[in-house]
């Protein structure tokens, strides 16, 4: 009994070493095939198929590209560029904090890089989105009504480039993009000041129209923010300062509403419990959900 248990065994043994050895080399042949699909191959051609994915939009595969070609050439100007490539494909995907961060690395490892210029304008364009794509693409969120904090940090990289790098092809539009933040910046503060006006906050409510126009001249909220003085001095009886605040809205903006005693519309309080609804701005009497677009 026990010469046959041990004769039938035999062959369920080998059959039973075949299999792992077959499972083993087929498994050894796949991760080798895998792991070397790029091993080795040569800068040029590392390039070209990175900037081919990113080309065709494929902003994740070129990214991965970009980053295998610096691991394997840590040095060189195919590195250099593509750390500058890697940090497009990470912006153009959504990924603003990669970006920034990629972009960050990059200026303090090349401070004299050729194209420095753009890469401060990437990092503008970066910050600018920076917690903000979801919740405008859901949420309708408008930019004025969020923390300022990365799109003021856009803004001094826009500054940076206009300021040192005035002759680079991206000067123009930093300038540009500088006066659309500054105008967010001013509706932001404008905002804030209907805030406490509609709580009745007059002191407050002037203090944050005066700094308005301090800090943010000519911007698109300029005369708004003399309609808001004007509103808050009429309230704290201040005839002289409401009557100068009139006559500067007759001589600059004779349609403004507030002169027919039609501004500020407050959104309907219901329109408040809907979550889903893109909150009304005050200072413009848009909707969110289109201004955001």
């Amino acid at each position: 009994m026990i010469r046959r248990s041990s004769l039938l065994s035999a062959p369920v043994r080998l059959t039973a070493l075949l299999l792992v050895l077959v499972f083993a080399a087929t498994g050894c042949h796949r991760g080798d095939k895998k792991k070397d699909a790029d091993e080795g191959a040569p800068v040029e051609q590392l390039f070209e198929k990175s900037h081919t994915l990113m080309e065709g939009g494929n902003w994740s595969g070129a990214e991965n590209s970009f980053k295998r070609l610096i691991a394997q050439y840590p040095y060189g100007p195919y590195t250099e560029q593509a750390m500058i490539e890697s940090a497009y494909a990470q912006y153009k995907a959504g990924k603003n904090d990669d970006a920034v961060s990629s972009i960050d690395r990059f200026i303090r490892t090349y401070p004299t890089h050729r194209n420095i210029a753009y890469m401060y304008y990437l990092r503008g364009l970066a910050n600018g989105n920076r917690d903000t794509v979801f919740l405008r693409r859901v949420w309708s969120l408008d930019p004025s009504r969020r923390d300022l904090s990365t799109p003021r940090q856009a803004y001094a990289d826009f500054n940076i480039v206009a300021d040192r790098y005035p002759n680079s092809r991206y000067a123009a539009d930093a300038r540009q993009r500088m006066v659309i933040l500054r105008d967010i910046f001013a509706q932001h503060e404008l905002d804030d000041g209907l805030y406490y006006a509609r709580r009745g906050a007059w002191v407050s409510a002037a203090g944050r129209a005066n700094y308005l126009l301090e800090t943010y001249p000519q911007s698109a909220f300029q005369y708004d923010a003399v309609a808001l003085l004007g509103e808050a001095y009429t309230h704290l009886g201040n005839k002289t300062l409401a009557d100068d605040a009139r006559r500067v809205l007759e001589l600059n903006q004779p349609e403004h509403p507030w002169l027919a005693g039609n501004w500020p519309k407050y959104p309907w309080m219901i329109r408040k419990l809907n979550p889903f609804a893109g909150e009304k701005s005050v200072a413009t009497g848009q909707s969110n959900a289109t201004m955001g677009k």
